[in-house]
């Protein structure tokens, strides 16, 4: 099975290097890393030139730019990694093995790295919502065959909520293949802004997308508006 890992990056270049060194052995194996630029102003993308099977640019917008990785790779199963989130050891067999038995997508547990005693609750609650309603969110490394990937369109054009909606239109073809090993993710963001306003915000933004307020009034709420470019 073929697989390529496609990470949008922002203004990583402080950590990015650090992360594209751990995927050094999957690619030895046959694993492709295509990175995706969104505009950065740190170098980012020359940064991820050594470690990188490819980098191209993309206009701003996690969902265009995993839509720009996904047309330049070249594998069956295509996983979305964050550029702050790390695969654990067995990442690559457990995904061929749930492939083999049938699963379209799916995606990881996850662990939230930090100082906060809050953040393993935090993580407790995503995993197990994640697993009740079958929505993933992009933390989680999202992977998914390039069939059912095409099928469901790819991710949608909006600056926010991207994975919610893809998620929520590929349980509508079949459920995920949630997976017990956990991904490590950066708890920067809970950290900077507050564990429980953090999780606050993100649950009253998510009410307002599930009551059809538009992505870009929550986007330009949440402080980020992608470039029209």
């Amino acid at each position: 099975m073929r697989l390529s890992i496609i990470i949008p990056v922002l203004n990583e270049a402080e950590t990015l290097v650090s992360r594209l060194a751990a995927l050094q052995g999957l690619r030895a194996g046959g694993v492709e890393a295509i990175v995706v630029d969104g505009g950065s102003a740190d170098d980012s993308a020359g940064r991820s030139l050594p470690f990188a099977d490819r980098v191209i640019t993309a206009p701003r917008g996690r969902g265009r730019q995993m839509n720009a990785g996904a047309e330049q790779a070249t594998g069956e199963v295509l996983l979305f990694l964050h550029a702050d989130t790390v695969l654990p050891d067995s990442a690559i067999k457990r995904i061929e093995e749930v492939m083999e038995g049938g699963a379209h997508w799916g995606r990881f547990d996850v662990r939230i790295e930090g100082a906060s005693i809050m953040l393993p609750v935090v993580a407790a609650l995503m995993n197990m919502r994640s697993r009740l309603t079958g929505i993933a969110t992009g933390d989680q490394a999202i992977f998914i065959t390039r069939e059912a990937f095409a099928r469901v369109g790819g991710f949608p054009d909006i600056p926010l909520m991207e994975d919610i909606a893809f998620s929520s239109a590929m349980c509508r073809i079949a459920r995920p293949a949630c997976l017990a090993e956990k991904v490590t993710t950066s708890g920067r963001r809970w950290e900077k802004h507050g564990v429980w306003r953090t999780i606050l915000t993100m649950w009253w933004l998510r009410l307002r997308f599930w009551l059809g307020v538009s992505p870009q009034t929550l986007a330009r709420e949440y402080g980020y508006v992608p470039r029209n470019d």
